[in-house]
């Protein structure tokens, strides 16, 4: 069986799922695949090592095996845009986010590939996110779901200018309590690790597949995203080489982010 993911259970009611931080290309696919898929130049690189305060918070973790070329775990399986009217790539990209093409002409994965990878790969992510959703939610009561992602700071094909450093996503306030975002947003005002950067809720990206589908405040499922500027903690150009002068600065509110969601949870009782 192909292993499409890496899951540690924790104890703390909060699951980070990190959907594009995988690198891996099956030899099936890999190909089919033009040389410029080699680089992954849109990988949410490093994010594992990022997020190293996971295991200490009591935190469960989903790390994504293969890349977003292969399929994007954070798409709907019908492949239906997150973004009417703006242009995204899809479930299974067929061009990078620099509109470089990934397959020859004539050989794009057809109905039967898309089926194939949904089945092999994005099922199986899926499967797993969701019972450990449910574990959580019965053992506490509630939980709470961190989608971390990461971007290049410049991405002309998706937005103007350079992105906040630090993008959160709450599906316009649907996927998570209201108090929840407002614990968040108050914790980034007060912070004096939150000083060096810039951050907008709900501006470009709102959270995607994930966040949107199984964020639900109702159930006292919260979900929230957050595309953070990979200028924050890494260098931008290939080879994406990992800066730990950089990412030891940002992980102390990385942290208190993370806490904060669980005090919040704590005290409100997630209602």
């Amino acid at each position: 069986m192909t292993k499409t993911f890496h899951f540690k259970a924790g104890t703390a009611p909060l699951l980070i799922s990190m959907p594009h931080v995988g690198t891996s290309i099956a030899p099936e696919i890999a190909s089919h695949l033009l040389p410029i898929a080699n680089l992954k130049a849109d990988t949410d690189w490093h994010l594992d090592l990022l997020y190293n305060m996971a295991e200490s918070l009591g935190a469960s973790t989903l790390v994504a095996e293969y890349s977003r070329y292969v399929i994007d775990l954070n798409r709907a399986p019908d492949n239906a845009n997150l973004y009417p009217g703006q242009d995204t790539t899809g479930l299974c990209p067929i061009d990078t986010f620099d509109k470089q093409a990934l397959y020859a002409e004539g050989d794009l994965p057809d109905h039967a590939e898309v089926q194939r990878r949904i089945a092999t790969y994005w099922q199986p992510y899926h499967q797993q996110l969701n019972d450990e959703l449910e574990r959580l939610l019965a053992i506490h009561g509630h939980v709470i779901l961190w989608d971390a992602h990461s971007i290049a700071s410049v991405v002309p094909r998706f937005f103007e200018g350079k992105l906040p450093d630090l993008n959160f996503g709450t599906a316009d306030q649907k996927s998570c309590a209201l108090g929840l975002q407002a614990a968040l947003e108050q914790c980034l005002l007060t912070s004096a690790h939150s000083k060096p950067y810039t951050h907008i809720f709900n501006g470009r990206f709102k959270g995607g597949y994930i966040t949107r589908h199984y964020g639900q405040p109702h159930r006292r499922i919260h979900a929230v995203q957050l595309e953070m500027c990979q200028s924050v903690y890494m260098n931008e150009t290939a080879p994406f080489a990992y800066r730990p002068d950089l990412a030891q600065q940002v992980q102390p509110l990385l942290q208190q982010l993370l806490q904060t969601c669980l005090q919040w949870a704590a005290q409100s009782e997630a209602v």
